[in-house]
């Protein structure tokens, strides 16, 4: 647990002094995937509310191909434990317990993609997120009745790392996609 600690702490700092901000251009490889590997019309598209430097997420909105699509949004509840919501460009948010953004509590959906925020990510396609466990603990969960969940981690390439530490808990993801491209 120390060295992921260690390895948080190092790449979030890191991602606070490169950050930049990215142009909608970013998610033209994730449109490309979309439509030649996923090949659905419509999906339900699990997004975040970017803080502390995270890509922001939200850029894919200006495409009107997503325009379409019921676009997804999380919040934290009880139990230390995250689910997903309908949500529409320009909606009210709220604010939760954690000063985060996020929509108004309606009936939960599972997304058929989910854009899943991280610090540091390695070629096995593992992430560290800030290490409270809100997606492991939600994927652990859908995998196994929904799996066909499509998992893209969104980064910058500098926050690639050689080898994470990893458990039996930590979900590997499907794709990451970073200003380079898709992994």
């Amino acid at each position: 647990m120390q060295q992921k600690n260690s390895v948080r702490k190092k790449y979030y700092l890191l991602r606070k002094k490169k950050y930049y901000e990215i142009s909608k251009d970013y998610f033209n490889p994730l449109i490309d995937l979309i439509k030649s590997k996923i090949k659905k019309n419509f999906f339900k598209l699990a997004i975040y509310y970017p803080s502390s430097f995270e890509i922001n997420a939200l850029k894919i909105l200006e495409f009107n191909y997503f325009s379409k699509q019921n676009i997804l949004l999380p919040i934290i509840e009880g139990n230390n434990l995250m689910n997903f919501f309908s949500w529409k460009k320009n909606e009210v948010l709220q604010i939760n317990k954690f000063g985060m953004l996020q929509p108004i509590k309606t009936k939960p959906n599972v997304p058929d993609i989910m854009l899943v925020p991280l610090l540091v990510f390695d070629s096995d396609k593992h992430r560290l997120g800030y290490g409270k466990g809100y997606y492991d603990r939600y994927l652990n969960k859908y995998l196994k009745k929904f799996k066909n969940i499509v998992t893209i981690g969104v980064a910058f390439s500098f926050q690639k790392y050689h080898k994470l530490p990893i458990n039996k808990k930590d979900v590997k993801l499907n794709y990451i996609i970073t200003e380079k491209g898709i992994y």
